[in-house]
């Protein structure tokens, strides 16, 4: 069952003073106000246990301050209410991962994909998944784990081949890990997801930049500029691809820039 379905019904089984301590427990845990949030939450445990979100949000209060103990056994319990709540096991198998319980990780995370296969017909559903992918990845980067990262960003990219901005994502962690050729690979493919996608012609003519292929480099420059022609970025690094100083060396990447789309 969808969370969303059982929180209708547990909503309208619950008395005016536990729909309060919901409310309140959620706009506090959606602010980050997470010991308030938790205080309020937890007057719900017990009286509320049919409604599997509340143990989601608490698993993800305790995962966040060290506890995983504490955090394994709130998304188990918000699993075992939900079978079908895919943040949730997520969650759960991250926590597993951080308590040294790979084989259950992996057995959740089986789970998981196993659904996500049965359910590649439901865009909403596949694009939800690879998005906690991506998060996750993310999250990975910024704890300097890289090659983790690289695993989660390639598995929403299976799920989404069409999300041009995770492709170039990835892209993005195979040029910089120095794999040339898998990083050109996914920013074209992020180029054909959407060829308007600014950053997809930008990565992608960088790489193409610095590999000495200026001509095709400028090509990509050139479509930039089409899409947003007062992009600033582009314009300079057309100007490069039209006339490379002798300093750059074909194997001497540039490094990419963010600024403005």
């Amino acid at each position: 069952m969808a969370p969303g379905l059982i929180f209708e019904q547990t909503w309208r089984s619950m008395n005016d003073h536990d729909r309060q301590l919901l409310v309140l427990g959620r706009e506090h845990y959606q602010r980050g106000e997470y010991e308030k949030a938790e205080y309020l939450l937890t007057q719900l445990v017990g009286r509320a246990d049919s409604f599997a979100d509340v143990h989601h949000m608490l698993g993800v209060i305790a995962h966040n301050r060290g506890d995983f103990a504490k955090a394994e056994s709130h998304f188990e319990t918000a699993v075992v209410l939900n079978p079908n709540y895919t943040e949730a096991q997520l969650n759960l198998m991250v926590t597993y991962n951080d308590l040294g319980k790979y084989d259950a990780a992996r057995q959740v995370y089986s789970q998981v994909r196993a659904r996500a296969e049965r359910a590649r017909t439901d865009p909403f559903i596949v694009g939800k998944i690879a998005n906690m992918h991506a998060e996750l990845s993310q999250a990975y980067q910024d704890a300097g784990m890289m090659t983790e990262a690289m695993r989660e960003l390639d598995q929403a990219v299976s799920l989404c081949p069409d999300f041009a901005d995770l492709q170039v994502r990835l892209g993005i962690l195979y040029r910089d890990s120095g794999d040339i050729l898998r990083a050109r690979r996914h920013f074209e493919a992020a180029r054909s997801a959407n060829p308007r996608y600014v950053q997809a012609r930008l990565s992608l003519g960088t790489l193409l930049l610095g590999a000495g292929e200026s001509e095709a480099a400028r090509r990509e420059f050139e479509a930039a500029l089409e899409v947003v022609p007062s992009h600033r970025m582009a314009a300079m690094y057309l100007r490069l691809a039209k006339t490379p100083p002798k300093s750059l060396q074909p194997d001497t990447p540039i490094p990419e820039q963010t600024e403005d789309r």
